[in-house]
């Protein structure tokens, strides 16, 4: 019997189990994959905790991206066939499916076939971060050469995945952290970024110092709070604020004098606006297997877990401690 990941209530970390479930078989418009690979994300925690945009329906499978081998596919199936090598894309609800497990039914509009020689642990490692950077950077801002970017926790996956996205374009990337203790392993990460730290540096002087003056044109932040006025305040005019998590427990202030003298956007934005257009989607997705398949975009890993420690995987998730992608091996 297959084991799966699930909670009978929502919390910490504690709450997940590892159980023994029944072997499922897909329906029409899925596939089982016997699963290799999965990518721990911020928004699986949430969505544990009872915080996220969707409320779990108890008990409750959980999580976006996995990577294995197609075992079976339902009725009418033809995008795949049994041992083709797959990852799931953050294209579905948790609620309805979860891919921590040895085996998982996902939904084929949310499979992409890996790209030859992309191992199990890059293709669960890359949907969520690459997808999710390239829908605010490239398709809504269009971002290019000349253009700066403040990526504030840039030691996140998503974070290390807008560096890379930038950069293709031609872009300045700009790496927010905290403090400079994470400064060699951020510069081993991603070399030669510029980095501003927020708690130690004035993070505007720094950032209009590193632009010539001029300002970032982009803020890509998953954070919130009182940071925002800070990023505000280092946009050039007419830039645009990317809001797309809620990290800080504090309250997120509108920077009006700084958007009105600018004529700045700020934007709320998640994957899901990307993954719920049919053509955006399919854009966004030839995008990043392009990017895997030609070493462009090339993920960072931080730390592998087993199945067994799913739990000590989630509490090393929610200790901001990572560089990059936490992956279970299956």
């Amino acid at each position: 019997m297959p084991r799966v990941v699930r909670f009978h209530e929502t919390g910490g970390p504690d709450v997940l189990k590892l159980e023994e479930t029944a072997q499922k078989s897909p329906g029409a418009g899925e596939i089982r994959i016997r699963v290799r690979a999965i990518g721990l994300n911020r928004a699986e925690a949430m969505f544990r905790t009872g915080a996220y945009l969707e409320t779990p329906t108890l008990p409750s499978g959980l999580g976006y991206e996995a990577s294995g081998i197609v075992d079976a596919v339902g009725p009418g199936v033809t995008e795949f066939a049994p041992g083709a090598a797959v990852s799931t894309i953050p294209a579905f609800s948790m609620t309805k499916y979860g891919m921590y497990g040895e085996e998982v039914i996902a939904p084929i509009h949310a499979v992409a076939a890996n790209p030859e020689g992309l191992s199990f642990t890059d293709a669960a490692a890359s949907w969520m971060q690459y997808l999710t950077a390239w829908g605010a950077l490239v398709d809504i801002a269009g971002v290019g050469a000349g253009d700066a970017v403040l990526i504030p926790a840039a030691t996140s996956s998503v974070g290390l995945a807008a560096i890379q996205i930038a950069r293709a374009a031609g872009a300045q990337p700009i790496a927010l952290s905290r403090r400079s203790a994470k400064r060699e392993a951020l510069l081993k990460a991603a070399p030669g970024t510029d980095i501003v730290f927020t708690e130690e540096q004035d993070v505007v002087a720094e950032v209009k110092r590193l632009t010539g003056g001029k300002g970032a044109r982009i803020a890509f932040d998953p954070v919130g709070g009182p940071m925002v006025e800070q990023l505000a305040a280092s946009l050039q005019p007419q830039g645009i604020l990317f809001i797309y998590g809620a990290l800080s427990p504090q309250p997120t202030p509108f920077p009006l004098f700084a958007a009105l003298g600018k004529g700045l956007t700020m934007r709320g934005y998640t994957l899901f606006e990307v993954s719920q257009d049919p053509a955006r989607f399919a854009a966004g997705k030839a995008y990043v297997l392009s990017g895997l398949a030609n070493g462009t975009l090339k993920p960072v890993i931080a730390r592998h877990f087993p199945l067994s420690e799913i739990v000590q995987a989630h509490r090393f998730l929610e200790s901001n401690a990572q560089i990059g992608k936490i992956i279970i091996d299956v």
